[in-house]
């Protein structure tokens, strides 16, 4: 058997479950295995998870995947979701919970931030927005809101889950570049960022390269059924490697996700965000970059209109949303229905329905709600390509593409066409390829958009690419007004 046989297994510390994909060499999928588990949001912006829990179904998700493939496992590689964040003691056991990306009581914190002149500087050392899913405004938090809490160290979810795994408290540039607390451009800790953290270094994880791997502790082999020793690779965030997994990997090319949010990520070689600070920027791997944003609207906006109206089937709404013309028959909306983040980063915001009239009814509601999802990716692209990046092609995914409307209305606001991959299993699949490289069996990163073929493509349809383009300035001017009046 050679290094290029068997699998490597993708594990993805999710928001709502972890899931562990089996892939070979060539990206093909062999096994699959999730297990899910609860986030607690019973107080007003709480959202935390009980870390041995989430290590439990790592376990045991790893454990069936092995099973479940005949494939020798070559390697494990770890993703997760970003902006994470737990209290450990001495003995590397948590004493808090993990507050996860949607944990928003630092909401104060992070506005005071941005108020600072500093806040420029440091989103554009960091390449992290200031906001509350933000770890350093979770410090922060912890500081003023609960001072007797006194952790020894300070990691992430993904960071405790290989601990568990290899014995060493590291995390790797990757996923420290959505921290606020790592300069990308040193790949160091970030001192200023530490100083209004009330930090130091040594209570944090050590860096790693994400292709870096430790060794299997013989007690997890034992539990998984995995040899002691096998390679561990660092791995990386969710967001970076979804873009591995759809084969978006060259610089210019864009992965576009789309589920119940959204988000936007463009290749470069270079870290940096723009200079009005719309765009994250965040590492893969070897000197690849993403920078795009996340929107927190995308298939919930039709969701939502579906469960307002009582319409079981949302297909069948979104199909009454294709018949009304371009601008929803004079119906404009801005869809934040769970506040924003790219490009405003503004917890606040609320949604808002202009033109209203009697004869407006659920079809233009829909077709409103979805062009504003379609504008607000669009926006993204823009504060995207004023940093001289180019964006194009852009390969999509994500269940909302099921329905045509999405991949059109996306597609047109975006004037490019998209390249739409099968709903893959993402960020695991492209935590395989990561490991795969690990190996040194993928030749480069860039090898990886070789293996992944679109399933379908949309091309914008002009004239409904120029409506976009003219109602676009619209959707800014109207936001600032509305954030006046919320203030």
């Amino acid at each position: 058997m050679t290094m290029g046989d068997g699998v490597v297994l993708g594990i993805d510390l999710g928001t709502t479950a972890t899931k562990v994909v089996a892939a070979d060499r060539r990206g093909r999928v062999a096994a699959l295995a999730e297990r899910g588990y609860p986030m607690r949001t019973d107080q007003p912006g709480l959202a935390v998870h009980d870390p041995d829990r989430v290590l439990q179904a790592a376990l045991d998700a790893v454990r069936e995947c092995a099973q479940t493939c005949a494939a020798p496992v070559q390697a494990l590689v770890f993703t997760g979701a970003m902006h994470t964040l737990i209290g450990l003691d001495a003995g590397y056991r948590p004493i808090t919970p993990s507050l996860s990306w949607a944990d928003n009581r630092a909401i104060d914190q992070a506005a005071r931030l941005r108020r600072d002149p500093a806040a420029t500087e440091l989103h554009r050392a960091t390449g992290t927005p200031v906001h509350p899913f933000a770890p350093l405004a979770k410090l922060i938090w912890f500081a003023e809101q609960d001072p007797d809490t006194q952790p020894a160290f300070w990691c992430s979810l993904k960071d405790f889950v290989l601990h568990h795994f290899t014995g060493r408290l590291a995390t790797e540039h990757s996923y420290a570049s959505g921290s606020g607390l790592m300069n990308i451009h040193r790949l160091a800790w970030h001192q200023p960022s530490l100083d209004l953290a009330g930090i130091t270094a040594d209570r944090l994880p050590e860096l790693l390269a994400p292709t870096d791997t430790l060794p299997l502790r013989a007690q997890i082999a034992e539990a998984t059924g995995l040899p002691p020793g096998l390679p561990v690779v660092a791995g990386g965030g969710d967001g970076p490697l979804a873009n591995l997994g759809v084969g978006a990997v060259r610089p210019g090319m864009a992965a576009l996700s789309l589920g119940t949010s959204g988000a936007l990520r463009v290749v470069r070689t270079e870290p940096g965000v723009d200079e009005r600070g719309r765009t994250f920027c965040y590492g893969i791997a070897e000197g690849y970059w993403v920078l795009g944003g996340a929107v927190s609207n995308g298939g919930v906006v039709s969701q939502w209109a579906a469960d307002l109206v009582g319409e079981e089937d949302m297909g069948d709404l979104l199909a009454e949303a294709a018949t009304v013309p371009p601008g929803a028959n004079g119906l404009f909306a801005l869809p934040y229905l769970l506040g924003e983040r790219a490009p405003w980063w503004d917890p606040d915001p609320r949604g808002l329905l202009l033109g209203l009239r009697r004869d407006h009814g659920r079809a233009e509601l829909t077709r409103a709600l979805v062009e504003g999802v379609a504008q607000q990716l669009a926006l993204v692209r823009d504060a995207v390509r004023d940093t001289g990046a180019a964006v194009n092609p852009v390969r999509a995914t994500g269940g909302a593409f099921r329905s045509p409307l999405w991949g059109q209305l996306i597609a047109a606001a975006l004037d490019t066409d998209l390249e739409i991959t099968e709903d893959s299993e993402g960020s695991g699949l492209g935590a395989c390829l990561l490991g795969w490289r690990a190996l040194d069996v993928l030749p480069s990163l860039e090898a990886a958009a070789e293996l992944i073929t679109p399933s379908e493509t949309v091309h914008p349809d002009p004239e409904l690419a120029e409506h976009f383009a003219t109602a676009r300035p619209r959707v800014e001017r109207t936001y600032l007004a509305l954030r006046e009046l919320m203030s």
